[in-house]
């Protein structure tokens, strides 16, 4: 029997499916984001903002990270967004949102990254924020 694998999307999909929550509204777009930086890797984005890129996908693997989703469940994701959210800011100050959107299937994608980045501001401490971006080195 041949073993299918789930790529990593998937589950991070499967794991906010049933969530009805609080932060609903922007927690819903962590997989989309995900994907999002992925396709930004895979692409002609300038090479001194794939290690930022990197760190951000990596940050939603870890099992470990600031706000752990194995303790907190889909709270847990709300690092995951706020990262995602500023490493995205930054490759859309270097190539603008038009490049961005070019690859992302969201639908007003600046709108969405500036969503996600000023909600989970609204949750996150000063000092979560500075432990996120030790945690990846920024």
């Amino acid at each position: 029997m041949e073993a299918t694998f789930k790529d990593f999307y998937d589950t991070l999909i499967e794991n906010l499916e049933t969530y009805a929550g609080e932060y609903e509204s922007f927690i819903d777009y962590g997989p989309d984001l995900f994907k999002l930086l992925c396709d930004l890797l895979n692409s002609d984005v300038d090479r001194s903002l794939k290690l930022p890129i990197c760190g951000a996908i990596a940050y939603y693997v870890a099992p470990d990270d600031i706000i752990s989703e194995q303790i907190y469940g889909p709270y847990g994701y709300i690092d995951d967004i706020y990262l995602s959210s500023y490493v995205l800011k930054m490759v859309g100050e270097r190539h603008g949102y038009e490049f961005i959107q070019q690859k992302s299937s969201l639908s007003d994608v600046e709108s969405i990254i500036d969503e996600c980045e000023a909600k989970s501001l609204e949750i996150l401490s000063d000092e979560e924020i500075k432990s996120i971006m030790d945690y990846i080195g920024l």
